[in-house]
């Protein structure tokens, strides 16, 4: 089996990292603050349902490729799909107008060209964005900014998040002053005066006149807010997050102020997960700003909301009202069965089963391989029965000791020990999150009538009708109202086969693997193959409504566990080594009004 294509990788950020990780951070907060101020990137509203930039800017190509070729968008939905985005890049890619793909430029680029109007932007960036509610870490912050812990907030964003949050903190709009691009001098005022809390948002919100999203614009960034972001960084600390450093005009600023002597006097703190690469512009400036002696510390965090949370956990006492509204955006879960009854049956069925037990530590093994490519190479190479990943500790994996040790043998092994899957890191797509995904597959594929195919996008088991498997597969027959449950395309001849998308997600302290019912079709590059098989994926998902999804989802809860309340699976059934072994649910996660939880 092969390592997760998106695990941990070693590409250099190890010898950018700082000393100082978020615990160092957040006791340097308590005494730095509120000398330290913040650029917030999109990231930091993406918990709050804000789309990133990558889902724009496919969003803008989706609609110029339809558009120009007068195809249904329903052809093009799933953006998820790497054969569909791979359709599209190539047809933009011939017309060698467009930036290539990945480019900083992207976004603006696209956004104009599928929107050249300036009040078109503004309508479009309106219906995105005004419905979007705080998420714990914008009122986490505004709790920051009332306890004067938060002085000045710098952001790209175009939401009122953080407006939204400090008006529910602080009972009213009055304490907080917006500058934007369309009245520099009220920041100017506003930090001459000292009358913080301050927000500056650099490229405007959906409301103004001046929207910058379009390269002209952006390259015309106003010099107020501009010298205003270079004299300050000169005056105070800046901690970045949810930022990828992809406007040119705001890193220049930032350039510009770290060639200054004494630049950010409380140091310099760039936040970012640990699965995101440094881009080269990030690197010029670290790389700046330790030349000229400054503090500079690239620090790995899960989220937005965490950073938030943990930066209150040294304040000893928060005022009851500020208590009430943090509680208020946390996620809540209770152990309780579903309840029968006209009245108290759940709102809404989810579509994640809890696994009741997962593998808390796996093997580790020290040897003198490179990162993950090379571990996937290796294990090919070895024709290994083996599931690996790597981390800067080392190759981590599950499978028999004789099978890692033939697998890893030529890279000069110096220890096999034990490595602890920490709950904290399987938050988001690390090493560990990748193996234990490829885990639960692999177990299902094993004693399941399943296959898995791997995708960049996420992992598809099918049925695999070949396998003796009709105590299994009944139940999905039934919910799908046929016999047949994988077979030939009529036309291209290509395979197809009922399917669910799956997903490991750690959520509310626990792990869950969320299904999604689909129809999976072979690849093809032939176009004509290639509609066909979105045509039969479109007219076999038609009919499924709310109780036929009901029904599949009881049917595939019986794949998974076998008709059981709960399963217990391994990815490989052996004695030795470290194998993989979950605990998986047969009932989904319910929601309901809390009052009827009792």
């Amino acid at each position: 089996m092969e390592p997760h294509a998106d695990a941990g990788r070693l590409d250099g950020n190890e010898e950018r990292r700082g000393s100082v990780d978020v615990s160092g951070f957040v006791r340097a907060f308590q005494v730095r603050a509120p000398k330290l101020m913040w650029l917030l990137g999109a990231g930091a509203s993406a918990a709050a349902g804000i789309p990133t930039a990558w889902h724009l800017i496919w969003r803008f190509k989706q609609m110029l490729y339809c558009t120009e070729q007068r195809i249904s968008a329903s052809m093009c939905s799933d953006l998820g799909d790497p054969a569909l985005r791979a359709r599209i890049q190539t047809y933009l890619d011939a017309r060698e107008i467009h930036p290539p793909c990945d480019s900083p430029e992207e976004y603006a680029h696209f956004f104009e060209m599928a929107f050249p109007d300036e009040q078109d932007r503004q309508r479009y960036i309106r219906n995105e964005f005004s419905a979007a509610v705080p998420s714990y870490g914008h009122i986490a912050l505004a709790a920051l900014m009332r306890l004067d812990r938060v002085r000045l907030v710098w952001t790209t964003n175009f939401d009122t998040l953080l407006e939204d949050a400090v008006a529910t903190v602080y009972g009213t709009t009055g304490y907080l002053t917006v500058g934007t691009p369309d009245a520099p001098s009220v920041v100017t005022d506003a930090l001459s005066n000292e009358l913080f809390p301050v927000l500056v948002k650099l490229h405007g919100d959906f409301r103004s006149r001046r929207l910058k999203n379009t390269p002209d614009e952006l390259r015309e960034q106003d010099a107020h807010l501009r010298t205003s972001l270079v004299r300050y960084c000169q005056r105070y600390g800046l901690a970045v997050i949810g930022y990828s450093g992809r406007d040119q005009s705001v890193m220049d600023a930032l350039l510009e102020a770290a060639k200054a002597p004494d630049s950010f006097p409380q140091g310099f703190f760039w936040f970012q997960r640990e699965d995101s690469p440094c881009s080269p512009l990030v690197q010029e400036l670290m790389n700046q700003l330790k030349s000229n002696g400054s503090q500079a510390e690239l620090i790995e965090v899960d989220t937005f909301d965490e950073l938030m949370s943990d930066l209150l956990l040294l304040n000893p006492t928060l005022p009851e009202d500020i208590q009430r509204h943090l509680q208020g955006r946390r996620k809540r879960i209770a152990d309780v069965p579903p309840r029968r009854g006209q009245r108290a049956w759940p709102v809404i069925r989810l579509n994640g089963f809890r696994l009741l037990s997962a593998p808390e530590v796996c093997r580790r093994i020290e040897c003198d391989i490179g990162g993950v490519r090379e571990v996937r190479e290796a294990i090919r190479e070895a024709r290994a029965d083996v599931i690996a990943s790597r981390r800067r500790s080392g190759v981590i994996a599950f499978g028999s000791d004789a099978e890692l040790t033939r697998s890893f043998e030529p890279f000069r092994i110096r220890e096999i020990g034990m490595h602890s899957l920490e709950k904290n890191r399987l938050r988001y797509e690390s090493a560990e999150h990748g193996l234990l995904y490829d885990a639960i597959c692999r177990a299902l594929e094993r004693e399941r009538p399943l296959r898995v195919h791997h995708r960049s996008s996420g992992h598809l088991l099918t049925v695999d009708p070949s396998r003796d498997s009709m105590q299994f597969l009944a139940p999905l027959a039934q919910a799908t109202k046929t016999e047949t449950l994988a077979g030939k395309m009529r036309d291209s001849g290509a395979a197809w086969a009922e399917a669910m998308r799956v997903r490991l997600e750690y959520r509310l302290d626990r792990l869950w693997f969320i299904v999604e019912p689909t129809i999976w079709v072979e690849r093809t590059e032939d176009d004509s193959a290639y509609d066909e098989g979105r045509q039969f994926i479109r007219s076999r998902l038609a009919s499924r409504y709310n109780a036929t999804w009901n029904e599949l989802l009881d049917a595939w809860s019986h794949v998974l566990t076998g008709g059981q309340r709960q399963t217990t699976i391994s990815a490989f059934g052996i004695s030795d080594g470290c194998d993989a072994t979950f605990i998986v649910s047969g009932i989904t996660g319910f929601s309901w009004r809390e009052a009827q939880s009792g």
